[in-house]
């Protein structure tokens, strides 16, 4: 029924997996090599066709140092302050929408949590023209916050859909306890609830800062101009009307995607147990 594992397979078998496993690999990391390769390249060899030959020189300080002293430590700045307050949002909401879908009884608990399920399959471009003109409305139009509220709303559907299922999984005898004990409803999400669900905090807080720090359609939408532009949407000012600066965005890439890195590995740890706590009894 389950897959036997390699140590258990013939001696080919183990051999042929031992060899295509750095091959996979290397296909999977060749985009990233391709810009970290091209970051480092002189514009001369994209004016003259030289993509994937040997550098005419290697110019990654100077591209480096050009995209730090251009727009892009306020784009970065940006993303910063629309990320943040996003996954604050959205980790609180759905912990308080997680606790009373999972915990409490109602009529229409069922509805309500199939409504935030529903939103997730959403395609979310059929809802460039309305959320636009909203943003214009309620004049949040080219604003972080705009950029921040719309952030909140949709991610807090399958935040809540996580938190939900594993509030339930947690020992509902406590939380009986505390009634018992006259201990207020806010008190035993506060004091109870929310020190069990750390592990789903710190997952769910790598997975929306990933998903906000990364988006690029929204950030076209809703924004213009590097007042309100996060990182993503601000490498584009590099190119000119009429030719890109592949060097220069391939290093700003590279600068963008170091944040989510670093803050994977700074929550590696408890995003792991986040998304395992749970699976096995």
């Amino acid at each position: 029924m389950f897959p036997t594992p390699i140590q258990k397979r013939s001696p080919a078998a183990q051999i042929a997996y031992q060899s295509m496993l750095p091959l996979a690999l290397l296909l999977w990391l060749l985009p990233l090599l391709a810009v970290m390769a091209f970051s480092a390249r002189p514009d001369a060899d994209f004016t003259t066709g030289n993509y994937w030959g040997w550098p005419s020189s290697f110019e990654g300080v100077a591209n480096y140092t050009l995209v730090f002293t251009s727009e892009m430590p306020r784009y970065l700045l940006n993303s910063f302050l629309i990320t943040i307050p996003t996954v604050i949002g959205t980790i609180a909401l759905s912990c308080m929408t997680g606790f009373a879908l999972g915990i409490y009884r109602f009529r229409g608990n069922i509805l309500i949590f199939f409504m935030f399920i529903a939103g997730n399959f959403v395609p979310f471009q059929i809802l460039m023209v309305p959320v636009r003109d909203l943003t214009i409305d309620l004049n949040l139009y080219d604003t972080r916050a705009g950029l921040i509220l719309f952030h909140i709303a949709f991610q807090t559907g399958f935040c809540t859909l996580f938190m939900r299922n594993f509030i339930r999984q947690l020992p509902f005898p406590l939380i009986e306890a505390a009634r018992v004990e006259g201990v207020a409803e806010w008190r035993i999400f506060v004091y109870v609830v929310l020190p069990l669900m750390k592990p789903a905090i710190a997952a769910l807080s790598v997975l929306v800062f990933t998903f906000i720090w990364n988006d690029y359609f929204w950030a076209i939408v809703l924004t213009q101009g590097p007042d309100t532009q996060p990182v993503t949407a601000g490498i584009t000012s590099f190119n000119s009307q009429f030719r890109a600066a592949y060097h220069l965005m391939s290093a700003g890439s590279i600068v963008a995607a170091l944040p989510p890195v670093a803050m994977f590995f700074l929550m590696q740890r408890h995003f792991i147990a986040g998304l395992t706590l749970g699976a096995v009894k």
